[in-house]
């Protein structure tokens, strides 16, 4: 990577086959507290659950995001495309160039994501995993997407695995939930990785 790539406006929303991930609006917050408050969704990360102002509050936060310029941080509500249900929540967040001046070259970013757990098992996580990569890819024209998941989180690592994310490492005791020091496991992948599997991931 030799020069500066530029981010383009993205379009938006995304599409899946069966979902569409659209921006947050601030009505958005009792079907986000729905999940945002259960303590089985948070099992495997920090941040949670929330009670009704915080949820508030983190949907103020995703509605900023939208203002930003340039924009580095895109949380979108994942929505069923046919219902319109608001079903959970997807993020893909560049990293700062002025804080990691590296990354004005590399274009880095991480994606993430929480699904309502009566969704779960249902292939939705995947599907939002592979729109997130090509909305970074194509869109964005990012170098390098990451993804992090508990050790333990078996589930998610499977997910980042069918998108054809690859297993970069074991980081031992690299973060805390509730205060407990905690082993994540590292994905990514690259852009030429992505040019070469189009077409070859479900």
């Amino acid at each position: 990577m030799t020069a500066e790539k530029t981010q383009v406006r993205p379009q938006l929303p995304l599409k899946t086959q069966r979902l569409l991930l659209r921006e947050f609006a601030e009505d958005d917050w009792q079907p986000v507290h729905s999940y945002a408050s259960d303590p089985e969704v948070f099992r495997y990360v920090e941040g949670g659950p929330l009670n009704d102002q915080q949820t508030r509050v983190s949907i103020e936060k995703a509605i900023a995001s939208q203002r930003e310029d340039p924009r580095l941080d895109f949380r979108l509500a994942v929505t069923l495309k046919e219902e319109g249900r608001l079903i959970g929540d997807a993020r893909i967040r560049i990293l700062d160039p002025n804080l990691h001046p590296a990354y004005r070259l590399l274009g880095q970013a991480y994606i993430g994501f929480y699904l309502n757990r009566h969704y779960w098992r249902k292939g939705y996580a995947s599907e939002v995993a592979q729109v997130l990569l090509a909305f970074g890819f194509d869109q964005l024209r990012l170098h390098r997407i990451f993804a992090w998941c508990d050790a333990e989180n078996l589930a998610s690592a499977r997910v980042l695995e069918k998108v054809g994310m690859r297993r970069e490492g074991l980081l031992l005791k690299n973060w805390t939930i509730r205060g407990e020091w905690r082993d994540a496991l590292l994905y990514a992948m690259i852009e030429s990785e992505w040019s070469s599997s189009r077409g070859s991931i479900p």
